[in-house]
This record gives structure tokens, C-alpha cells and sequence, in this order.
């Protein structure tokens, strides 16, 4: 019985779907996933003795080795972390680990239900967990090659609780020279406002793949990093989602033009809000810096930054004008330069959605994942399709059809409700209807939709209003 799963991985190049799980990596045939191909339960996946015994007596009874992390290499080759009885340990996999099972701390988390999110780029590893076992010590890692990451201050991060990691490939056809971003999406207590109790905040975080650190300042820290408020609210209610559950990046030919769709939860309402590449690159490369002020007889008060902001732009990756510069890496970049970095990592303006409303708007109904395809119509239109799951094991799936968004399906995948924790989208083996917009109606080939027009949506099915 494939229990305690952790994370999935589509393979479809082998059409595998691979399982992380207590103990165990299942592969399994994507054409049938109730047929087991192999599975990989070595020692890698057996904690050591001495830490299973040694928790098992401080009264930890998560002991064993959760598999966390599954990320694909190369045809051939996945990077698999697991717990390791609170001792994080990664290692590589064909289908038999190759034993160079290496310490891990800052890659994996200590214990299963901690929050983390991971992205396997070109030979270098990124990963967003904590780096010690109390969970006090937050980080953003690059490890492997030109190891770099966070500062442990609460004004990089504060009590993260990361959603999603992200690589977008900037550099392409980038007439300014730019560089790749590692895009980190996650909720945090804010430092910026002041309430009695901790008020909770989403963020977007980015650094520039070619980061080196700072020679002087900042060595072997992040030189780029930057964050922003990922706003999604109702402007008219004044009312806000602070809490991002899930992120999904629909990726598109040109990079510009891909989207971030996230899910957000406030009460009893779902919202899901798409967020555009322009839109999150402007914030970032042209928006004002936000820092900590001391006032008199007072807190600290965070206020936009007023002054001269120094050359070359703190935060930016080298591009083109920093080599013009003679600025060619990160370790070149004037100390003052990190300094301000350093002090002022959070951006003042928030990153807005599009239309600067969600796209759905859901009560009742708390969705725990996101995926989104786009798919080509019979009029030649594209449309983007999500597909939601539910805290109580439901999937919906949701269209804009004549500008409004519908919940065209509902599927029960679950016997007994439990949160649906995982959504893969394989592009080559779903089977997704080919829509298209006839008079104000929805029409689909593949599947059968009981009802036409906007009009005659039942309630239970439609965006329901607040």
C-alpha cells in the first residue's frame, strides 16, 4: 500500500510516475499507476540505528525517513532527500540510490510536516527549509556548486512557512543581458506593520541564478535577494487573503508572458489570484525599497526608502549595464552596494493580480493545490484551465467562459474526505476537453456538461459570491 506519500514526480520521458514516501520510492507505469514497476527501500531509506534509537527516546515517534524531495537530473538520474530521523540526508537515484548519500542540512527538512520547497536547476540544487532542528533558523540554499544563501535575520525572513520554488529563464532572448531568477513564493509573520498580534503576510522572493555572493559583504550570501507582498484581496470589501496555500507557474513561450496562479485562504473563502512575469519583474527592477527606521521614544517603523539609492541597482543581477561598468559578478558589486541590500531586502510595493482581483472566488470550499493547462479551443482561442483540490478530497475544475469563471466539473477522488496534497499535471497522458464559446455557452468535446449557459449553472457548480 503506497502510505505516508510525500511527493510525486512525473517521468513522462520513461512514462513513470515516481512516489516518495515513509521509507520508500515507488515507481510506478503512468499508463496504469496501479502497476508497480520497482521500488527503492535500501538503507539510504532505513534511518541509522543509533538516530532511530537515540529520537525514539527523546520521545520523537517521526523517526523515520520521509522522502520529501524528488527532483529529475537527466533522463536517467532523480536527486532524492528525505528526513533521516531528523538527520536530512539526499542522495541520487537511478533506480538503485548510487551511495553518495551526504549530509543535507539546509536541502531537506528535519521532520515531514514542516513546510520546504526545492528546484533542481542545471547541476545546482535550490532549497527553502530550515537549517536547524528547532526550525529557528530559516534559509533560502543554493548548494553544490557556489554554495550562497540567506542572512538569518528577521528582516529576510520571518517565520516562513514556504509554498513554492520556481526557475524562470530570464536570460532568454533578454536584450539587457539578464539573468536567470529562482522565484521563492511563501507566508511570513510581517516586520513592516505593527499590530499587537503577528499578522501573517504572503511573499515572492527571487535571486539571480548567477549570484556569487559578495567579496567582502555578504560573502557566500545572496547579493540579489529581494521580497514583496503577493497581494490578493477584494479592493471594493477592503478585504484581504493573507494566506497563500499553493503556487502554480503556467509557463509560455515567451517568458514575459507566463503567470503565477496562486491559491488564498482567509475564513471560510478560497480565492485564486494570476499574477503576470511583467508585472512581478516591474516590482522588483523598478519599485522602491522599503526599511527599518528608529524613531524616538518609539519601535523601529519600516518606511519607504527616500534617499539615494546607489549604483548599480541593489538587488539586480548583473546584466549588461553593471558590465558596462566593469561590475562582471557579484563579488565585484561595491560594498555599499550590499550594504543597502542587506538592510533593505523588502520591496515597498506589492506585487498586484491581474485585473487586481481574483479570478475565482470560492466559500465553503478550502483548496489545498493548483494546476493549470492552457488548451486551444475550437475557435482557435486558448483558454487556461484549473484544476483545484479540495481540503475534503475533491477536484474542481474551472474555465473563464464570456469573462465569467465557472466550476464546469466536480470529482469526488477520495472515498473518505482528506486534503488532496499533491496535483501533477502530465501535458502528454491527460485528457482535457477542446472548449469552445458559442452563444454564452460552454461547450466540450469529451465531456458532458449537463447544463449550456451562464444561466443555467446550478449553484453548487458556479463561482459562489461573497
Amino acid at each position: 500500500a503506497l502510505a505516508n506519500i510525500s511527493t510525486l514526480l512525473v517521468n513522462e520521458e520513461t512514462n513513470t510516475l515516481f512516489v516518495g514516501g515513509r521509507d520508500v520510492v515507488f515507481a510506478l507505469d503512468l499508463n496504469n499507476i496501479s502497476r508497480e514497476i520497482a521500488r527503492v527501500n535500501e538503507r539510504f531509506f532505513s534511518p541509522i540505528p543509533s538516530l532511530k534509537k537515540k529520537y525514539f527516546a527523546c520521545g520523537f515517534l517521526q523517526c523515520q525517513n520521509y522522502i520529501l524531495c524528488l527532483h529529475k537530473i537527466n533522463a536517467s538520474y532523480l536527486y532524492v532527500c528525505g528526513t533521516n530521523a531528523y538527520h536530512p540526508t539526499c542522495d541520487y537515484m537511478v533506480i538503485s540510490l548510487q551511495g553518495r548519500a551526504e549530509e543535507s542540512r539546509g536541502k531537506c527538512p528535519f521532520e515531514p510536516t514542516q513546510k520546504y520547497a526545492s528546484v533542481f536547476v542545471a547541476g545546482e540544487f535550490y532549497s527553502a527549509t530550515s537549517n536547524n532542528f528547532l526550525g529557528t533558523e530559516p534559509i533560502i540554499l543554493r548548494s553544490m556548486r557556489n554554495p550562497v544563501r540567506t542572512e538569518f535575520k528577521t528582516s529576510w525572513l520571518n517565520e516562513p512557512s514556504f509554498v513554492s520554488m520556481e526557475i524562470v529563464q530570464e536570460s532568454e532572448s533578454n536584450p539587457n543581458g539578464d539573468d536567470d531568477k529562482i522565484y521563492v513564493v511563501f507566508t511570513e509573520t510581517a516586520v513592516e506593520f505593527e499590530f499587537y498580534d503577528k499578522l501573517l503576510v504572503s511573499r515572492i522572493a527571487r535571486v539571480c541564478r548567477g549570484d556569487l555572493g559578495g567579496k567582502r559583504v555578504l560573502q557566500r550570501r545572496w547579493t540579489s535577494f529581494l521580497k514583496s507582498r503577493l497581494s490578493c484581496s477584494i479592493p471594493e470589501l477592503n478585504f484581504h487573503f493573507n494566506i497563500v496555500q499553493d503556487i502554480f507557474l503556467l509557463r509560455k513561450r515567451r517568458w514575459q508572458d507566463s503567470i503565477f496562479y496562486g491559491i488564498f485562504s482567509q475564513l471560510d473563502i478560497s480565492a485564486v489570484c494570476a499574477y503576470s512575469m511583467k508585472t512581478i519583474q516591474e516590482v522588483f527592477s523598478k519599485g522602491s525599497y522599503k526599511g527599518p527606521v528608529t524613531v524616538q521614544h518609539s519601535p523601529v517603523k519600516w518606511m519607504v526608502y527616500r534617499g539615494e539609492v546607489p549604483v548599480p541597482r541593489p538587488g539586480a543581477c548583473i546584466d549588461n549595464s553593471a558590465r558596462s561598468m566593469g561590475y562582471n559578478t557579484s563579488t565585484d558589486l561595491p560594498d555599499k552596494v550590499l550594504q543597502f541590500v542587506r538592510d533593505h531586502p523588502l520591496m515597498d510595493d506589492s506585487v498586484n493580480p491581474i485585473g487586481d482581483s481574483p479570478v475565482l472566488l470560492r466559500r465553503g470550499s478550502n483548496y489545498t493545490r493548483i494546476v493549470v493547462d492552457r488548451v486551444t479551443g475550437l475557435d482557435r482561442q486558448t483558454y487556461d484551465v484549473m484544476f483545484l483540490g479540495t481540503d475534503d478530497g475533491y477536484l474542481h475544475k474551472a474555465l473563464n467562459c464570456d469573462g465569467e469563471m465557472f466550476i464546469v466539473e466536480e470529482l469526488q477522488l477520495f472515498l473518505a474526505p482528506e486534503p488532496v496534497q499533491s496535483l501533477q499535471l502530465s501535458s502528454e497522458k491527460v485528457e482535457l476537453p477542446s472548449l469552445h464559446v458559442e452563444r454564452g455557452c460552454c461547450n466540450s468535446l469529451g465531456l458532458a456538461l449537463p447544463w449550456c449557459s451562464p444561466e443555467l449553472l446550478p449553484k453548487s457548480s458556479s463561482q459562489s459570491p461573497l
